[in-house]
């Protein structure tokens, strides 16, 4: 495969990295802005989520780094190797601490979403920990080919 053929999902991972860091540095600060202004009752629930929103950005950019070494490996033509088995190991962690993230926020946006009259809000939260959800099951199934796959070339390769 050449190198060229990994270009444009590496261009996709750095702008998904991107937009997040727009989002973390700019539009929440606007948004704790904005919030302050607001009746003391939303500020407690808001909070909690914002920190958990930026909680996540921790496993989000692990995971993105993680993609990169995958798209390295991929370039190298290492793709079936116990290197890539891992990285995706580890995506699917990832993915699964950005699920459990969202599974203990959704009280504090279900109780915004009740206070502020918004119920679109349980579904933006839930938007986030379903993908991160099918992220982790999709990572967890490619890891389990993988590593079926390499089992099969091991045992090719010693029988030959």
């Amino acid at each position: 495969m050449p190198k060229s053929s990994t270009v444009f999902l590496k261009t996709v991972v750095y702008l998904m990295g991107l937009l997040i860091f727009v989002l973390s540095i700019f539009l929440i600060p606007q948004f704790i802005n904005n919030i302050s202004d607001g009746p003391s009752m939303v500020k407690w629930v808001i909070y909690p989520i914002i920190i958990g929103f930026l909680l996540t950005t921790i496993p989000y950019y692990m995971a993105l780094y993680q993609a990169l070494r995958l798209l390295k490996l991929i370039d190298k033509n290492d793709a079936f190797s116990e290197s890539a088995v891992f990285t995706l190991k580890k995506i699917k962690q990832y993915a699964l601490i950005i699920t459990g993230i969202y599974i203990v926020m959704m009280p504090f946006i279900y109780i915004f979403a009740e206070k502020d009259d918004a119920p679109g809000a349980i579904i933006i939260g839930f938007v986030p920990m379903f993908a991160s959800f099918v992220i982790a099951v999709f990572a967890s199934v490619l890891q389990k080919i993988l590593k079926n796959a390499l089992d099969i070339k091991t045992e090719n390769d010693l029988t030959v």
